[in-house]
């Protein structure tokens, strides 16, 4: 069924044309991944869906009686209202409001908001985009529209919404550079390019290689164009009276091929800042602790930087990454022990929010404001009119335009740049000055990412120290060599490899990230296959081959497997029931947020049980169905 069907479709913005005669439809059951660079309109996109936004020409036309919710960007809420009241705004009847009301709580605690009457006005922006979020998923759709979904989610949390709109069947689209997140939960990836919309039928890792074959079929039209256009100028240009003489369908063939424009070639961010020379002497952190009341965020951490050192810090919303990276940058003071910087540390510091409003606070230098209604180029030069690069020294304008900024928006106030165009533009100016210590605190939100990879491969060449926090699981697998877990009251637990390695390192203790199997990117290529999933085909297989070597042994269950398969059907209608009495128990006890808690933790390992069950169910059933065809 036709959901949504976009025709011949142009919008311009700002001078801007974003989109030129595209079309696009969403069919029941598809989920969309939409991508393209900052600033082409995939916010803009959700949002004339939505009927937020008129489009210049062009029609969006949507099923009948078809339910829609959209999670925006940067949600916002009435400051006054309780985080409880805003999750459950519109979604809640008299008739269903103590349901409602006990998914929501359990939802707001597995997402890290456990202060329920807590006001919308005090929470940050990332615990704002958690409780949209919520909304969202609270209530009955037949289409998700969620822009930037997976921003401001630990691992652990990310882990829960992949697995949740897998399972989700309704349609969807989603505006997201998380790769792992795309390649796992999409099937169909649709990119937005210079004004035309591109769709292809298959998840991330499969995109990529379509994409790869239109482009090399545009290069290889390309060629022959250039090639048959070379001949027919010969033809044109032999004779001294050729236009006179020669036929008039060949000569408008020959004006058609001139006149047919070329594939035009992306543009990509250069990134080529040269990094300043580092001493002996790095960083050096000893015994730093940090706490606010009696909340121990650091517990005596200590570490020294070596040079070339990639490091990540990872662990759940709040536990204290980017007050550490704010400690280390000279932001904001620790509490005990000391930061010993080299003389020769130039440090760059990419903040993960940008303000619009200047920090008041006299403890903290505000490094991540910028003021909506200052010029680009401004902005620029404040930090470096000249830039040396391994180009040469250039000018603030040149390095605008390597960074995608063409001279007519280098002289538009800040204000009128998207989310992701200001986050490009703050990784400008970290790089322009030429850093030999560089601090990412959430480097991939509202990166597009075809920046993240050439950031990627920038910090291939980088010579100096590059420390991030991050939850996006592919940056850390593709850049970080050592691992710094915050495992609680304010200890870090070291790892040496990225995100993968880490995972694998606690399977092999018997642990998992926050408790849940976080690793479908972890120990698993971009396609989403696990390496457990691996393991364990491999041993499928291998068991198949040896039956074969050993003349087709007969199956057959084992006393154990026997007497599991005549009860494990009556164990999954046990659970089943156990999980029903749980969610009836949650209602009855909504308004107690410690038993909620409880029963919340006893549920999840009610429905892990479940499903291994549900796993081994299968099996059983696999082998009985081989086991009485071998016999017939």
């Amino acid at each position: 069924m036709n959901l949504i069907n976009i025709e011949d479709l142009t919008k311009v913005y700002a001078e801007r044309k974003l989109f030129d005669g595209a079309s696009f439809s969403l069919q029941d059951g598809e989920k969309i991944g939409v991508i393209g660079i900052n600033g082409t309109g995939k916010t803009t996109l959700l949002r004339m869906i939505m009927g937020d936004e008129e489009t210049d020409e062009g029609t969006v036309t949507t099923a009948n009686h078809v339910v829609i919710r959209y999670l925006p960007q940067h949600p916002e809420f009435e400051p006054e209202k309780s985080s409880l009241e805003c999750v459950l705004e519109g979604n809640v009847t008299d008739e269903n409001r103590w349901s409602v009301e006990s998914d929501a709580k359990a939802m707001m605690m597995r997402l890290g908001i456990k202060d329920f009457m807590q006001p919308a006005g005090q929470l940050s922006g990332g615990q704002r985009k958690r409780l949209a979020l919520i909304s969202v998923l609270l209530s009955p759709a037949d289409i998700l529209l969620l822009d930037e979904p997976t921003n401001h989610l630990d691992n652990d949390m990310a882990d829960w919404l992949e697995d949740y709109l897998k399972k989700w069947r309704g349609a969807l689209i989603m505006v997201t550079h998380d790769r792992y997140f795309l390649d796992s939960v999409c099937n169909r990836i649709v990119e937005i390019d210079k004004g035309k919309i591109y769709s292809y039928q298959t998840n991330y890792s499969g995109y990529l290689e379509l994409k790869t074959q239109r482009q090399e079929m545009e290069a290889a039209s390309e060629r022959k164009r250039q090639s048959i256009l070379r001949v027919e100028l010969e033809w044109i240009r032999r004779g001294a009276r050729a236009r006179s003489t020669k036929q008039k369908a060949h000569i408008q063939r020959y004006e058609e091929l001139r006149d047919r424009q070329a594939p035009v070639q992306d543009s990509q961010v250069e990134l080529s800042s040269i990094s300043t020379r580092m001493g002996k002497t790095t960083v050096e952190l000893e015994n730093i602790c940090k706490a606010y009341g009696e909340r121990k965020l650091i517990d005596d951490f200590s570490y020294i930087f070596l040079k070339g050192d990639r490091v990540g810090f990872i662990g759940p919303n709040g536990c204290g990454k980017s007050t550490l990276m704010k400690i280390i940058a000279g932001i904001i003071p620790q509490d005990s022990g000391q930061v010993i910087i080299g003389q020769t540390v130039k440090m760059g510091y990419y903040a993960q929010e940008i303000a619009s409003e200047k920090n008041e606070d006299e403890n903290e230098i505000d490094l991540s404001y910028m003021d909506p209604n200052q010029r680009v180029i401004d902005y620029v030069k404040d930090t470096a009119e000249y830039i040396q690069t391994v180009d040469g020294v250039i000018s603030a304008s040149v390095l605008l335009e390597r960074f995608l900024f063409p001279p007519e928006k280098q002289y538009s106030p800040i204000g009128k740049l998207s989310g992701g165009e200001k986050k490009r533009l703050n990784l400008l100016r970290v790089l322009a000055t030429s850093p030999n210590f560089i601090l990412l605190d959430e480097p991939t939100n509202n990166l597009d990412i075809a920046t993240l990879t050439i950031l990627e491969d920038y910090l291939d060449r980088y010579d100096g120290i590059v420390v991030t926090v991050s939850h996006d699981r592919y940056f850390l697998d593709r850049t970080m060599k050592r691992i710094f877990a915050f495992e609680g009251d304010g200890k870090l637990k070291q790892y040496e490899g990225g995100y993968t390695d880490y995972v694998n390192r606690l399977a092999a203790e018997g642990r998992t990230p926050g408790g849940n199997i976080a690793a479908r990117s972890a120990g698993a290529d971009i396609s989403g296959n696990s390496q457990n999933q691996k393991s364990e085909e491999s041993v499928i297989e291998k068991n198949d081959s040896t039956a074969t070597w050993k003349q087709k042994k007969k199956l057959k269950f084992s006393y154990k497997e026997q007497k599991e398969y005549e009860t494990i059907e009556d164990d999954i209608a046990a659970l089943e029931l156990k999980l029903e009495d749980l969610d009836n128990e949650m209602a009855a006890n909504a308004t107690n947020a410690a038993k909620l808690r409880e029963l919340v933790e006893e549920k999840e390992n009610a429905e892990k049980m479940l499903e291994e069950k549900m796993d081994r169910w299968e099996y059983l059933e696999e082998l009985a169905a081989k086991i009485a065809g071998q016999q017939s």
